[in-house]
């Protein structure tokens, strides 16, 4: 794909988000009546219509009981082990709520309108969500909510209820989830976060939890304008319409601790099968794994355009894109320390990694990292489009293309070595190493170490100092 034909792409790809509104769409009149008992205390009754409900008036007397604990950080991604929800589990007490999705919007209503609350929902059990309540299945959350799952806890949306997301976290709302299974949720057509949207000033922590099978525009598990944490969690199987199959950083800050994303799609002109940032976003990953997920354009693993990417010690494995970057597309800023990028693969080019500077800026520093088994068209390891890549002690080996199988360093590039072995990488037809276009530049520093060998059906073209 050429710059101007990635530009086009890209630049379909910003936009000024409009958050919900409340109003905006039609909800029931008996959600309306839930928050409105809960705001004056009044006991839900048959003749609101909401018949088997809990009464309101049991909720707000177990928050009352609670409310020396209302609001505070939860502790469970610290106390707890892994994502599966073994380990020590929170020993606090917090508002107990029914296997019961009217229990669990009334309980909702009720923490908004008191400054928060912590709630334990029931293990064992299925909240099963029938009807919007301005976009989603569940109120906005607008203060400091914990929601506390346990073996098999599950919020979805039923299969034969409108489109809608889960959850909508509103400026000032701070959601807390810990082992939960967030699934089921589907938006409107352009509307973003599937399962979940985290709203500009808001902030979201994903912990110990499963985010899975949801349908959104941009982020079709979550879309995040705020501040995201997610740790100890799975984000799988979801789709997007547009970018981002997994999570979608949209000028927000989004970080991923000991988590995976896998199986994630954005199947059409898509930036980020797995996920992605845009709009000036900044994203970290640590200890985590990005594996199977698909990009119809580019990005199968991570696809960013204009945003700030930092990877440590994680994998970005089997990741596959129709276009460019099948683990990782980057406009923008990319670090790598410590990084596996193995087994994926583009149709036209970086089958491991593709760096393009289409707004002008973009860099790349891969530090101890291996770039392997990679395949593409140009540049089975990297593709170098007119951006700036530093290599220190990294390993690219036994990645395969038509041009550039290492390597691909297009005109106007710069890509510099320290350390860094280029072996065994094989090209159909030239720059097994390193092919790197006239008006590009390599400098290899063989003085640190640097070796390029055992590449075919050479080692390099247009590289001084490489033996071809």
């Amino acid at each position: 794909m050429t710059g101007k034909d990635t530009n086009t792409a890209m630049n379909d790809q910003r936009y000024d988000h409009e958050p919900d509104r409340p109003g905006a769409r039609r909800a029931r009149s008996r959600w309306w009546a839930v928050g409105l008992a809960g705001m004056t205390g009044l006991a839900l009754t048959t003749s609101l219509g909401i018949g088997g409900a809990p009464a309101i008036g049991a909720v707000d007397g177990i928050l009352t009981a609670a409310d020396d604990r209302r609001g505070k950080p939860d502790r469970a991604s610290t106390d707890n082990k892994d994502h599966k929800g073994k380990g020590t589990k929170d020993k606090r007490k917090g508002t107990p709520v029914p296997c019961d999705a009217d229990a669990l919007i009334a309980a909702i209503t009720l923490a908004n309108a008191r400054g928060g609350a912590v709630l334990d929902l029931a293990t064992d059990c299925t909240y099963l969500l029938t009807a919007t309540i301005d976009g989603a299945g569940l109120p906005a959350i607008t203060t400091p909510i914990t929601l506390n799952g346990g073996k098999h806890t599950t919020i979805t949306r039923a299969a034969a209820a409108e489109p809608f997301r889960i959850l909508t976290v509103e400026a000032g709302g701070h959601l807390t989830l810990n082992h939960l299974t967030i699934t089921g949720g589907q938006t409107e057509t352009f509307d973003d976060g599937g399962g979940i949207l985290a709203n500009s000033g808001s902030t979201l922590a994903i912990n110990h939890s499963v985010i899975r099978n949801n349908i959104g525009n941009n982020g079709g598990g979550v879309a995040n304008f705020g501040t995201t944490t997610v740790k100890h969690s799975t984000v799988s199987e979801n789709t997007a319409r547009a970018n981002a199959g997994g999570l979608q950083n949209m000028a927000g800050l989004l970080t991923i601790e000991r988590s995976k994303i896998t199986d994630n799609t954005a199947p059409g002109l898509a930036i980020g099968g797995g996920l992605g940032s845009i709009n000036g976003a900044t994203t970290r990953i640590n200890r985590s794994s990005i594996t199977h997920n698909h990009s119809g354009l580019s990005g199968g693993g991570i696809g960013d355009f204009d945003a700030t990417t930092v990877v440590t010690d994680s994998t970005i494995s089997q990741n596959t894109a129709d276009v460019s970057g099948g683990g990782i597309f980057e406009e923008g800023q990319l670090t790598l320390r410590h990084v596996t990028i193995t087994d994926n693969n583009a149709l036209d080019g970086g089958g491991g990694v593709e760096i393009q500077n289409v707004l002008g800026g973009s860099a790349a520093t891969i530090e101890d990292s291996e770039i392997t088994n990679n395949t593409t068209g140009r540049g089975g390891g990297i593709r170098n489009l007119a951006a700036t890549i530093v290599l220190r002690n990294t390993r690219i080996a036994g990645n395969q293309a038509d041009t550039g199988a290492g390597v691909f360093n297009n005109i106007g590039s710069t890509l510099t070595l320290f350390s860094t072995k280029v072996v065994k990488n094989t090209a159909v037809t030239d720059g097994g190493g390193i092919f790197n276009e006239v008006g590009g530049t390599v400098e290899l520093n063989t003085a640190t170490g640097t070796v390029v060998v055992k590449n075919r059906p050479n080692n390099c073209v247009n590289v001084t100092g490489c033996p071809g």
